[in-house]
């Protein structure tokens, strides 16, 4: 549903690359067994989470990319859409805004670009009545990437982690930054190796990201239910629902 609507950077409506075209990742993984499915650069596959879920359930790898992701796509079935279906003209304009901030920041190093144009992600985190647990992320990555540049959401450990021993986690922000910190994994071994709680844990991963010079955030629970939303930029569009039916919907801290 996220990756259909196009007021998000998932599926329709993602951003586009420095080309003008458009190159979708995602991730899924299964706590219980620690199986996984990852798929990066795909320009035709309407819904890159659904393929990701045919990578963990129909092959014996984890991770597809571009041409070679197309072609498993068309094995399991999964359905093709069109280049343009991706297409927007807020994401359009949004390109045109990063371009020319970035052209003033080369001549004269000033200018911003916002939170809201440089990067966005879905992801979803779960636990069900017997205690499994499950991430899943998808994004369009950059505004203005380069082709052929991968983010965390498709690096199982990074942006997409799932352990029943520990949490799931799904996180957004700066891509490169949460490879390198190994986000996800890195909430799971704190929680495992030092017993802290998820919330410490997710603020920590988080801190390291910062530490390294990136920005973003992170939803995360853990194997008895509880909650973390960490984030440092100025908002992150975020929910979460519990067993008692309560919703909690939130933008800004």
């Amino acid at each position: 549903m996220l990756e259909d609507d196009p007021l998000f950077n998932a599926g329709k409506g993602s951003v586009f690359t420095s080309a003008g075209t458009h190159e979708l990742d995602a991730a899924i993984m299964d706590g219980k067994t620690l199986r996984a499915g990852a798929v990066a650069n795909l320009q035709h596959v309407r819904n890159p989470i659904a393929l990701a879920r045919m990578v963990m359930e129909k092959s014996p790898h984890v991770m597809f990319v571009g041409e070679g992701a197309e072609r498993f796509a068309k094995e399991v079935g999964t359905e093709f859409v069109n280049a343009e279906y991706f297409h927007t003209e807020e994401r359009w304009q949004a390109l045109q805004r990063v371009q020319a901030a970035e052209k003033a920041i080369a001549a004269s190093g000033k200018g911003i670009i916002p939170d809201q144009d440089r990067h966005g992600t879905v992801g979803a985190v779960a636990r069900d009545q017997a205690g499994n647990l499950a991430a899943a992320t998808s994004t369009g990555g950059n505004t203005n990437k380069k082709p052929g540049r991968v983010g965390d959401s498709p690096v199982i450990g990074a942006g997409t982690y799932a352990n029943n021993r520990t949490c799931a986690v799904s996180a957004t922000g700066d891509g490169e930054y949460f490879i390198r910190a190994v986000a996800g994994h890195e909430i799971s071994a704190l929680m495992e190796y030092r017993g802290m709680t998820l919330p410490d844990a997710a603020q920590s991963a988080l801190d390291k990201v910062v530490r390294l010079g990136g920005s973003g955030g992170l939803i995360a629970i853990d194997r008895d239910g509880n909650i973390a939303l960490p984030f440092t930029t100025l908002g992150m569009y975020r929910g979460h629902v519990g067993s008692d039916g309560k919703k909690v919907i939130a933008i800004y801290k």
